[in-house]
Parts: C-alpha cells; sequence; structure tokens
C-alpha cells in the first residue's frame, strides 16, 4: 500500500513506463500513484491515460494528480523526480546554439559539457526547494531522480541533504545486451562488472557461463571498419581497454578527441552529428500525437520495462533482494581511485532495508584518469549550483574535457557571461 509521487508527470510516456510497470507488480497492489506537474494540460493527459491503464490492469491502483507540491509530498513513501526546468524553445536551443557561436559544438549537451552545466543550474533552484519539501514532509522517503544531467543534480542533493537519494538511469542495463547484438554475438546469458560515472562507467568483465567475451568483442570490434555509429566506443576500448556506457555520439562530449574545428571529416567519420536537436520540434510533435492516441485507447495495455524502478519499489517492499546500477555518493571510495565526494555509478543491492551501495575497488588507472577529468567539472557545477558564485560557473566550464580543448580562457567566460545572462530567469548566480 505504498504512496508513490511522481513529479514531472505530465513527462506521459515516461509515466506510464514507470507508472504502468509499478501497476504490473503484484507486490505494489494498491498503492497509490501521485501525479505532480506544473503543467496541468500535460497532467491532465497522463492521469487520464494511467487511470485507463490502470482500468485495463484491474483497477488495483489508485492514481491522484496535483498541482500542490506540498500536497503530492505529504508522507509519501517513494518520491520520483523526473522534472526539466525550461522548455526547449529558447533554453535548451540555447544551451548548442550560444556555445556554437564560439566554435563549441556538442551532440547532447544534456549531461555534462557547457550545455549539461546550464541544465544543472537552471535545475538546481527548483530540485534545492524540492528537497527541503521532502526533508519536511517525508524525510523518510527514498528519492529516485532521473533527471539530467544525472551527477551533478544527484550529487548536488547528496551532497546537500540527508534525504536517501538515489540517481537511476537506462544505460547500464542495456549495455552489453546492445554491444554484443551489435557485434552478431548471443546475448542471452550474461554476467558483467560495471562501474564508474554516470554515462561513462567502464564494462570492466563481460562473460557467459564463466566465458571471457572480451577477446571476441575486441576482435569483432576491430574488424568494423569505416564510419559506423559506436567508432567512439570502439575506440576508446581499443586505446583505454575497456567498453564504456553510454553512445558514441553522446561519450563523444565526455572527451577531448572528437570535436575539433577545421576537422569535419572527423565528426563524418564518427557519425557525430551536432545539429541534431534543430528537429526536436518534430519530435516533440510526434511524442505528443502518441500520448493523444494513447489517451484515446480504451484497451490500453503495457509490458513490464527494463526500468529499475518498480523492481527496486518490489526489492524494498518484499524484503527481496535485487541489484542494479545506482549513482551514489562515493564515501567510502565504492570506487576507490575515485574522490571521495563524487557521484559515482556501481552496483547496488536493494532489499527490505533500501538501497546498500556495494564496494567496487579501483578501476583500471587509464580508466579512472578519464572519469576524473569529468568529475573536476561536475564536482566544480555542483559547487556553483550551492554556491551561486559567478567563479564557480566559470571554473566548472574551464574544466570541461570538450571545451577546454576547444576555447581559450577569454572565450569560456565570455560564453558563461552570455548563457547566465540569457538564463536570468532560471539562475541566481552573482
Amino acid at each position: 500500500m505504498a504512496i508513490v509521487t511522481f513529479i514531472g508527470a505530465g513527462s506521459s510516456i515516461f509515466a506510464k513506463n514507470i507508472i504502468g510497470d509499478c501497476m504490473m507488480t503484484p507486490a505494489l497492489k494498491g498503492s497509490c500513484y501521485r501525479l505532480l506537474d506544473i503543467d496541468e494540460k500535460r497532467l491532465a493527459q497522463s492521469k487520464k491515460l494511467l487511470d485507463n491503464l490502470n482500468e485495463t490492469l484491474g483497477s488495483h491502483a489508485r492514481v491522484e494528480a496535483y498541482t500542490d507540491r506540498r500536497a503530492a509530498l505529504r508522507k509519501a513513501d517513494y518520491v520520483i523526480n523526473a522534472i526539466a526546468v525550461g522548455e526547449y524553445d529558447p533554453y535548451i536551443k540555447s544551451d548548442f546554439e550560444i556555445p556554437m557561436r564560439y566554435g563549441l559544438e556538442q551532440t547532447v549537451a544534456d549531461t555534462l559539457g557547457v550545455g549539461g552545466l546550464f541544465r544543472a543550474l537552471r535545475t538546481a533552484p527548483v530540485l534545492k526547494s524540492i528537497v527541503r519539501d521532502v526533508e519536511e514532509l517525508c524525510p523518510d522517503a527514498w528519492f529516485f531522480n532521473y533527471t539530467n544531467p544525472m551527477a551533478i543534480v544527484t550529487g548536488m542533493i547528496q551532497q546537500s541533504s540527508e534525504i536517501k537519494c538515489v540517481g537511476l538511469c537506462h544505460s547500464v542495463q542495456v549495455c552489453a545486451k546492445e554491444l554484443l547484438e551489435e557485434l552478431d554475438m548471443p546475448a542471452d546469458g550474461l554476467s558483467w562488472r560495471i562501474g564508474g560515472i554516470n554515462h561513462q562507467a567502464w564494462m570492466l568483465e563481460i562473460t557467459r557461463k564463466g566465458k571471457d567475451l572480451y577477446p571476441e568483442i575486441r576482435r569483432r570490434a576491430a574488424a568494423k571498419t569505416g564510419p559506423h555509429k559506436n567508432k567512439v566506443r570502439y575506440e576508446i576500448m581499443e586505446m583505454f581497454g575497456y567498453y564504456q556506457t553510454e553512445s558514441s555520439s553522446h561519450a563523444s562530449e565526455y572527451l577531448p578527441y572528437y570535436h575539433k574545428r577545421g576537422y569535419p571529416e572527423i565528426k563524418a567519420l564518427y557519425h557525430l552529428p551536432t545539429d541534431g536537436y534543430k528537429s526536436w520540434g518534430d519530435g516533440k510533435a510526434r511524442y505528443w500525437k502518441e500520448v493523444n492516441d494513447l489517451i484515446e485507447s480504451r484497451n490500453l495495455t503495457h509490458s513490464r520495462s527494463h526500468e529499475y524502478m518498480s523492481y527496486i519499489l518490489e526489492a524494498i517492499e518484499c524484503n527481496t533482494p535485487y541489484v542494479m546500477a545506482g549513482n551514489v555518493l562515493n564515501h567510502g571510495r565504492l570506487i576507490s581511485n575515485l574522490p571521495d565526494n563524487a557521484c559515482v555509478e556501481v552496483p547496488c543491492v536493494v532489499n527490505g532495508n533500501g538501497v546498500i551501495p556495494t564496494y567496487f575497488g579501483p578501476l583500471p588507472e587509464q580508466c579512472a584518469a578519464l572519469n576524473r577529468t569529468n568529475i573536476n567539472m561536475q564536482l566544480l557545477a555542483i559547487e556553483a549550483s550551492l554556491s551561486g558564485k559567478k567563479e564557480n560557473v566559470y571554473h566548472s566550464a574551464l574544466l570541461d574535457p570538450h571545451a577546454s580543448a576547444e576555447l581559450s580562457i577569454a572565450d569560456i567566460m565570455k560564453m558563461c557571461d552570455e548563457m547566465l545572462e540569457f538564463n536570468r530567469d532560471f539562475i541566481n548566480v552573482r
């Protein structure tokens, strides 16, 4: 009979996936799902969609809609955060277009780099306000963060509050399967060991029935020549020894090697589109058409997905062990050669005691070194979010491996000033 508050529930498809999974979990039968969003139209769409799904599945859940955050959080057992601060046009567009004027191109720009930094700065004031309400109204609740930039905003909460906060992403659970399928290898019966930071975690081991699959993976990856969509990850695996969790397009932003002015052939060779954000408007139209079609379906169905959330709640409610990848503070040096205050992605055991991070040990030093170049930026972005000091914003951008490989100190500072001014309605930096 859990009370689950979903913040940002106007994202209807994601809300359907997460709450639909929970509705299909017998251990969560009878739970109450409180949908919260500031956009009343989108909230109503999500409510109608989930009411239809609940009816199809036997009406075992209670679905409520809220625009009052404090009412939605009062006595909640679990809080799921999936907010986005600032509309695509103009704010997310500005994360691409202002840096582009300075010669800094990005592919995704949501979890790292200058785009990720300013998304974090826009999000921080809202998240800090949410956390204060959680501390007061449901201090024992587990807070699960899906909002990007994952390591920055999750780390900010973990550094500044005592609430029980874990960051959840999708990349670890699909990493091994997608890699083997792309290389035409069987993807069943796998075991793996993955750790690092969000979107740059390292698959240190991958086996099937005790057999090491890495030699064959490396052989097949090396045989794939010419331009293809996974070329960055294969090259990093070849040079640094291990496969990483995030797509090549996005992974390129975590590194100083792939976005070089004057070398357009690199973008083509590694398939690194830097104008994909321009089609977001078309994608948004398709998304809401899908939502509208789902709302009108009286026979709406759902299949339990690979998302962690329902399995986590089931494990806590039933005290049944479950292992997942969580973004947690590196206290006690879970990854022993990364900083203690970094937000790291490591295996966690979930049971009746909640989410328990496990000791991972050291990463290969070259992998830890690449992680640290991004952790430097993340820690300073957290400091900027908590302090409100412009110098911390500069420091974070100056230490970003992508920006610092492309731009001068003067241009990075000027770019940050322009972006701070553009985002002045959301960001309070002095």
